[in-house]
């Protein structure tokens, strides 16, 4: 599953270096923090690895 804006990518690759020992857990904040608790690695990489040119900033309210 892609990420739907480049602040939910940008979350998940600060969550993605951490499960992988690359940056201290405790560094995290907010969405990333909540996101390397709860989610795989895999799933993680998944988001990460979305084109950021091709999302906008933040993801518009439903």
């Amino acid at each position: 599953m892609p990420a739907k804006s480049q602040a939910q990518q940008k979350a998940a690759g600060a969550a993605l270096s951490a499960k992988r020992g690359e940056t201290k857990k405790s560094e995290l904040k907010g969405a990333s923090k909540s996101m390397e608790k709860s989610m795989s690695e895999k799933e993680l990489q998944e988001f990460a690895e979305t084109d950021r040119k091709t999302l906008p900033k933040k993801k518009k309210a439903e």
